[in-house]
Parts: C-alpha cells; sequence; structure tokens
C-alpha cells in the first residue's frame, strides 16, 4: 500500500478548505446583505421587501459565472446530481413550509445564528436536525417510490439544449442583471 505524502494529503482536503471559505464569504455576505434578518425575510414572503429576491438573484449570477469560469479554466469538475419532480416538489414543500414558518432558509439560518439570533439556533438549527433525522428514517421507504417520479437525471441546461455552456449562462446572467436593474429603477 503506497502511504501518501502530507503534500497529497493536503491536496485532497483543499477542496473542503475551500468550501468552508466561501461558505463563510457567503454567510458574512447573506448578514451584510440584510437576509439574516427575521424582518426582512418575511417581508420578502408578504412580498412587501424584496431584498432577499435581489440578494439572491445577485448570488445566482455571481456563483453560475464563478462555477462556469472555474470549469472552464478546468479548475474544478462539475458533477451535477440527478433529480426527479418527486424529489423537488417533496423538497420544495418542506423547504417551503420551514421557511414560512420559522422565516429563514438553510442558509440564512447559518448566517443568523452567527449573528447570536436565538430563535434561528433553537427553531432553525433544530428544524434541520429534526427534518434530516426524519428524512433519513423514511428514506429508504420512498426512494425508489415518490422520489424516482419524473426522473431526469443528471442533466444541465446546456446538456438539455445541447449547447457550450456559455450558450445558457450568458444569457441567463443577462437576463437577471436585466431584472434586477429593471427592479431598482422602479423601486421594487
Amino acid at each position: 500500500m503506497e502511504k501518501k505524502t502530507a503534500f497529497a494529503k493536503a491536496g485532497e482536503k483543499a477542496p473542503l478548505i475551500w468550501g468552508l471559505g466561501f461558505g463563510i464569504l457567503f454567510g458574512f455576505l447573506l448578514h451584510k446583505g440584510g437576509v439574516t434578518k427575521y424582518d426582512v425575510i418575511v417581508g420578502q414572503l408578504l412580498l412587501t421587501d424584496n431584498t432577499v429576491l435581489k440578494v439572491m438573484l445577485s448570488a445566482i449570477v455571481t456563483g453560475m459565472l464563478g462555477i462556469y469560469l472555474m470549469k472552464s479554466l478546468r479548475w474544478v469538475k462539475l458533477s451535477p446530481k440527478s433529480g426527479s419532480l418527486g424529489i423537488n416538489v417533496i423538497g420544495g414543500l418542506i423547504f417551503g413550509v420551514g421557511f414560512g414558518v420559522l422565516g429563514y432558509c438553510p442558509g440564512t439560518i447559518a448566517g443568523a445564528i452567527g449573528n447570536g439570533y436565538l430563535d434561528a439556533l433553537v427553531g432553525g438549527l433544530a428544524g434541520i436536525w429534526i427534518g434530516a433525522g426524519l428524512f433519513a428514517a423514511i428514506y429508504h421507504k420512498v426512494r425508489d417510490g415518490i422520489l424516482k417520479k419524473g426522473h431526469f437525471g443528471d442533466i444541465t441546461f446546456p446538456g438539455l439544449f445541447k449547447v457550450n455552456d456559455w450558450a445558457v449562462v450568458i444569457p441567463a446572467a443577462t437576463i437577471i442583471v436585466l431584472i434586477l436593474v429593471w427592479m431598482e429603477r422602479n423601486g421594487l
């Protein structure tokens, strides 16, 4: 058996370290964007404050451009997970109920906990653990049933349209940026 050098071991952990670093940066930016505050999230749910929508659209554009740039430079290899309508509908319903009841999503819960918000720590973290535990408990019963309904595999939009990644990324990013500009100009 070949022993790995300390440098090789450190290289294997590099994606985790990069992920942790980007996660901390994302949490910081969520906080600076104001989306770790309960009132801002409830305002979005009531359609009276679009801060969350603007932050998420900005994050989508930034993430999409960054990920596909890193892919083009061969710094990363994308491994999309396969999905199905069953997974998305059930996951969306559970996510929506949790988001509506508590006023946080998983990303903003982490940011709110970092800010010291007790409701995020008690309700949010407990909800994540309970939800993950319940899902783990029933997964073997539902994985071959409802979770496979409408299975569409690991396809991406560029793969679906059989075009270069940038033929989808650039128009999508442009549309999102135009929507953000339109929202700002109209005071939304």
